[in-house]
């Protein structure tokens, strides 16, 4: 009978300072861990040793990488601790200096809709499995995650951070605070980059620009897909002399759905690319949007003052050969404090969606929305170690060996995706020491007594709905 699987000889040829560098990244990941260190570390261990995709959580405690029993594994997302920001120095300390400083936002869902017993759940948008391209919504716990991309068309990314959106919060304000966080912590490892976010066309434009690309301490170029039917405005043209009242705002009209109202581009750019074709890039700089009055940055909300003008570029980008759900024409929003470059610009938009396979690969592979947590403290836990578990695969890239199936191609070391860097994971433990320690010899308890009932039942939790308030006459 022929084997399923292909072993190729574990035995890499590997640079000691790949190997130094992961060794690092587990020490200070350890160090993170501020109770329950030692069961919280073997366990991701063994989620990165797994052969299989976990179903539950007790079958991490089969793996020889956990010397602990399956009752620890719940008790330690129970009551362990992860220092948040601890972990957020820790991974930007360990991004990869020969990537562009390009990061990704976006949101994701951890589906909890049969969870009553789990608080402060939201209503989170989801694939539809009817086909319907808009999805759907259930109830769950949306995170935010800021990942890294390089300019090679792989499905590798850099998680950076990681933050549970509550449903009392704003997804845009959360991304704010994100960004400005990570592009601190960018300045003092990289000095001489500057940092550029990519949002998809969820996300505020506006917003994004008022928090990264008009800080002065730490400014960052942002890029935010917008509608087609956004409409913005020139500066005005200066008043006469001698003429009295308030001075215009907004000068002339740009529709992005009107070409009558566009003028001559102030940048352009065509250009030829293997898998997209033919690019067509056009920018109209100096533009600035209308804010509305029910804006947080609207008269009055915030300074007392007029809403302030915040201006950008305004991109056409479009595209020959688009991926499977992507218009064929985007239009993009960007500001920031260094030059405008078409070229990095649409590539680093078009690279956003590799965070998609980073969120794919987690779910499938990691079991990041596997186990059935209850609350959402135990969650956050369990997104770190997620986190962490993905940032050891991407420092042993280049040290394990391609364990594929017989029916797969063959993946050169700079090829390898991250399902079978996890697969040769196995074979590099026998070069890792852990610095966690041994378990102590015990007992099992007596547990609960036979014919005895929880005389306090767990309390249920309705599912929090954000929706437009209706002002009573």
């Amino acid at each position: 009978m022929a084997a399923i699987v292909t072993h190729p000889d574990p035995v890499v040829e590997s640079d000691r300072a790949d190997l130094d560098r992961l060794v690092e990244f587990r020490a200070g990941w350890y160090g993170c861990l501020t109770r329950w260190p030692d069961t919280l570390f073997e366990v991701g261990d063994a989620l990165l040793c797994a052969p299989w995709r976990v179903p539950s959580l007790p079958y991490l405690s089969v793996e020889p990488s956990c010397r602990r029993g399956w009752g620890s594994v719940y008790a330690a997302l129970a009551d362990g601790g992860v220092d948040a920001e601890q972990a957020r120095d820790l991974l930007a300390g360990h991004l990869p200096h020969d990537w562009w400083p390009v990061f990704a936002v976006d949101v994701t869902a951890w589906p909890r809709p049969d969870a009553a017993c789990s608080p402060r759940r939201g209503m989170c948008r989801v694939p539809d499995p009817g086909g319907d391209s808009r999805g759907r919504s259930v109830p769950g716990w949306a995170y935010q995650w800021v990942c890294q991309l390089s300019a090679e068309r792989d499905s590798w990314t850099a998680p950076a951070d990681v933050t549970r959106i509550d449903p009392d919060e704003a997804a845009n304000e959360v991304a704010a605070v994100q960004m400005r966080a990570l592009a601190a912590r960018l300045a003092e490892h990289r000095p001489e980059a500057v940092a550029w976010f990519c949002l998809d066309a969820g996300y505020c434009p506006i917003t994004a620009t008022l928090a990264v690309a008009y800080d002065p301490q730490h400014p960052a170029r942002v890029i935010v897909r917008i509608r087609r039917d956004r409409v913005f405005y020139h500066d005005p043209p200066p008043p006469p002399a001698h003429t009295g009242g308030r001075p215009r705002r907004h000068g002339d009209r740009f529709a992005c759905k009107d070409p009558s109202t566009w003028p001559a581009p102030t940048h352009e750019l065509s250009t030829t690319d293997d898998r997209y074709g033919q690019i067509h890039v056009q920018a109209w700089t100096g533009l600035h949007p209308r804010p509305g009055s029910k804006r947080r940055w609207a008269r009055g909300t915030v300074t007392g003052k007029a809403a302030p003008i915040v201006r950008g570029a305004v991109v056409r980008l479009t595209i020959e050969h688009p991926e499977p759900g992507t218009p064929q024409t985007l239009w993009l929003w960007t500001a920031g404090p260094d030059t405008l470059d078409l070229d990095q610009i649409w590539r680093a938009y078009l690279r956003r969606f590799a965070i998609e396979h980073t969120n794919r690969f987690i779910k499938q592979h990691l079991a990041w929305t596997t186990p059935a947590i209850r609350t959402p403290e135990q969650a956050d836990r369990w997104s770190w170690l997620i986190a962490a578990d993905y940032t050891q695969l991407r420092l042993a890239k280049p040290l394990v060996a391609d364990h594929r199936l017989p029916w797969e191609k063959t993946l050169t070391p700079t090829t390898l995706t991250p399902a079978r860097v996890q697969r040769g994971f196995r074979s590099l433990t026998a070069d890792l020491d852990t610095p966690a320690r041994p378990p102590k010899p015990s007992r099992p308890g007596p547990g609960r007594p036979p014919g005895s009932r929880n005389q306090h039942p767990t309390t249920r939790h309705k599912t929090i709905k954000k929706g437009r308030k209706h002002r009573r006459r």
